[in-house]
């Protein structure tokens, strides 16, 4: 995958570059309007240009992760899912294991993030752990490990710092239109010469901040979304878990409260859709999920070959969407036996599982938020929070007074 971690290398690099380009063109019109020189506006630029970028390489992934509210798990605090991620880390040849992190949110989905294979994290909604089997898990988790792999997720971390940044100097452009009417080079004379150029800068930054936000989605290439899927199949050898998983996520109707377009592209699935809707299919940064779910029911079994080959047919026009490099290659590990024919769908589980993994993740939830857990002998477990007092609770069931440990 030596030509897809390049690419994904060289467009971080334009993105970098791009955006320094934009910051000095607004520093020296800002510079001139402000201090009667563009000099002056250009340094400040180029430090904010700096600033920008090494908070994105060192701490752009910690900044997402809090925006999502995300809290950091170990293995006794989800152990499910924390042993998917260590079998997909082993499957997919990594050498590090990622971090671990649950998003408090009924919504399904679910997103890799870091600034390299060894600072990489892997974040899941509280939805998500509730609605998928295991099968289904792994094949999210292994999407996603994929991701890391090819170094995808670097990429994702530039696109969204960037594009808040964008988004900010929007906002605060529009700010200063509005109440920064009469700031400006008073003493020189040019008040309104420069009243009329702030408000022209401010205009532009308004107009064109949705556009450059299509540019970088634009820059992230659907391709990833389909060589993650061929490698989440390859990692599992059980492409039907990725298969399931997808259309059980894109047939949920609960959107995803702390996304923004920001956020957006790094997902699994397009966070954003409207109340009581399934996820279209028509998103800017992922391939349609009918057309996803339709090439990994159609492999014959679970190499970066026969995805391809699926993908052909799929698209009958013929076509690779594989690079050459990862065409004869033979997957790392793995948790399955390839299969030589699709799984048919599973079929419909009871809710006593699905209510099992809601119980899993509300408890592990608790846990993370240090209440307190107490079993009652009828039966009842009983919360208590972090910041109680008293050193005994009453069961509301049946009435037995219980000691905090």
């Amino acid at each position: 995958m030596w030509e897809q971690i390049r690419s994904n290398q060289m467009r971080s690099v334009v993105l970098v570059i791009a955006m320094g380009l934009v910051l000095l063109g607004l520093g020296y019109a800002l510079g001139f309007y402000f201090f009667d020189t563009g000099i002056g506006g250009i340094a400040v630029a180029l430090a904010v240009w700096l600033i920008m970028n090494l908070v994105t390489f060192f701490q752009g992934d910690n900044i997402l992760l809090a925006l999502h509210k995300a809290r950091k798990i170990g293995p006794d605090d989800h152990p499910r899912l924390y042993n998917v991620v260590e079998e997909m880390k082993i499957a997919s040849g990594l050498e590090k294991m990622p971090g671990v992190y649950i998003i408090d949110d009924q919504a399904m989905n679910a997103f890799a993030i870091g600034r390299n294979k060894d600072k990489a994290a892997v974040a899941v909604t509280a939805g998500l752990l509730a609605k998928l089997n295991r099968d289904e898990l792994q094949g999210v988790i292994a999407h996603e490990m994929a991701h890391i792999k090819n170094r995808d997720v670097l990429l994702m971390t530039v696109c969204s710092v960037m594009l808040g940044t964008i988004v900010i100097l929007s906002w605060y452009a529009s700010r200063m239109m509005i109440f920064g009417g009469a700031g400006g080079r008073r003493g020189s004379g040019g008040g309104v010469g420069a009243q009329a150029i702030i408000l022209i800068i401010a205009l532009l930054l308004v107009i064109l901040a949705p556009i450059f936000a299509q540019l970088i989605y634009f820059a992230v290439s659907r391709k990833r979304e389909y060589l993650a899927d061929a490698s989440g199949a390859a990692y599992t050898r059980y492409p039907e878990g990725l298969a399931s998983a997808l259309e059980k996520i894109s047939g949920s109707t609960e959107p995803l409260k702390s996304a923004n377009q920001a956020t957006a592209p790094m997902y699994i699935m397009n966070p954003f859709r409207k109340k009581s809707k399934p996820a279209s299919n028509l998103t800017s940064t992922h391939p349609p999920v009918s057309e996803r779910v339709r090439i990994l029911r159609s492999m014959g079994g679970a190499t970066f070959a026969d995805y391809n080959a699926a993908y052909s047919k799929v698209h009958r026009g013929g076509g690779s969407v594989i690079p050459p490099s990862a065409m004869g290659a033979v997957p790392e590990g793995g948790t399955r036996t390839a299969q030589s024919k699709p799984k048919k769908p599973p079929r419909v589980e009871d809710t006593s599982s699905e209510i099992k993994r809601a119980r899993e993740t509300s408890d592990a939830l608790w846990k993370l938020n240090n209440y307190k857990t107490i079993n009652c002998k009828c039966g009842a477990r009983l919360k208590t929070p972090p910041d109680f007092k008293g050193n005994r609770v009453k069961c509301p069931h049946c009435g037995n007074t219980n000691i905090l440990p």
